[in-house]
């Protein structure tokens, strides 16, 4: 099958100079949500740009399920759908009119039962006759989200669909974006809370510096890359690790009270039961332990810290 959407060696570079983006290459296959993560300034935002048709490219190929972004531009763009961070309406429409002018706009029949299904979905209903301008930052949000699914696109992009948005939309709009996973639709999402991305993705890319450092199927890369750790309290506290524990990759915090054990979240034991037999050797006791592991947010900070 081929992939939703693929660009392959994108670079863009502005007239000042500055390189948004650098040979990106990435596929995203049908039917997926994949999660664009990156700090700020990394390209995210620039690299959906491209895509959509909205930033032009100074190099490269992007091809929407097999159409050309540059020289079949309807036929790309009609299959995507964008939730920008900015709010972009027409503060004096009213809601029903602004959904259902943005489904006519991409060529598709009007279709009042869908639109309704869609604003039902999202809570806007009952504001379905109030204008834009009336409504709270939250619903001009919700409005948003309509707006880029009023043409039934095959893939939808969300660039920080939740960004300083209440409990209540971050929750409807999870639920909304299983239910279009469910229905085939390719989700592509950038997010600042990153264990949603965490929640939701089946892929995660990481974006630094207009560089993709990683494309990896999110349950590969935490197996991968993250970490396990093994905590020990301490009946009585040490002034410094004894000399005999140095091989091991162990820190002990300032209070001389805890010790940490690291390793490779895949690792079957990973040496614990030597560790805690030779802490016995030595005379080192614990009167509590406890394990963690690595969140995905963790690997992307080392992750970006690296590429740095």
């Amino acid at each position: 099958m081929p992939p939703m959407i693929s660009a392959s060696d994108v670079t863009k570079t502005y007239a000042s100079g500055f390189t948004a983006l650098e040979n990106v290459n990435l596929e995203i296959v049908k039917g997926e949500i994949f999660a664009l993560l990156g700090p700020n300034g990394a390209g995210k935002t620039s690299l959906i740009g491209v895509i959509c048709g909205i930033v032009s490219m100074t190099s490269g190929r992007v091809l929407v399920d097999g159409h050309d972004i540059e020289r079949e531009y309807r036929a790309a763009r009609s299959k995507l759908g964008l939730v920008p961070q900015e709010i972009a309406l027409d503060i004096f429409s009213t809601v029903w009119n602004t959904v259902r002018f943005s489904r006519r706009l991409f060529g598709r029949r009007a279709d009042d039962r869908y639109v309704e299904s869609l604003l039902r979905d999202l809570s806007l209903w009952e504001k379905r006759d109030s204008r834009i301008v009336e409504l709270s930052g939250g619903m001009k949000r919700r409005v948003m989200i309509a707006k880029a699914l009023s043409h039934e696109p095959d893939a939808v992009f969300l660039d920080e669909p939740t960004a300083g948005v209440d409990v209540n939309l971050r929750r409807d709009m999870w639920a909304l974006v299983r239910r279009l996973r469910d229905k085939g639709v390719t989700v592509i999402l950038t997010t600042h809370y990153i264990e949603e991305a965490e929640e939701m993705a089946d892929r995660v890319g990481v974006i630094d510096n207009g560089r993709l450092v990683l494309v990896e199927d999110k349950t590969a890369l935490m197996r991968k890359l993250g970490k396990r750790r093994l905590i020990l309290t301490l009946h009585k506290p040490l002034s410094e690790l004894p000399a005999s524990l140095a091989g091991w990759p162990l820190e002990l915090d300032h209070a001389g009270l805890r010790l940490t054990y690291a390793f490779n979240a895949d690792a079957e034991g990973a040496g614990i039961s030597r560790l805690l037999e030779r802490l016995g050797e030595l005379g080192i006791d614990f009167r509590d332990l406890e394990t963690s592991t690595s969140t995905l947010e963790d690997i992307f900070i080392d992750l970006v810290g690296r590429s740095a």
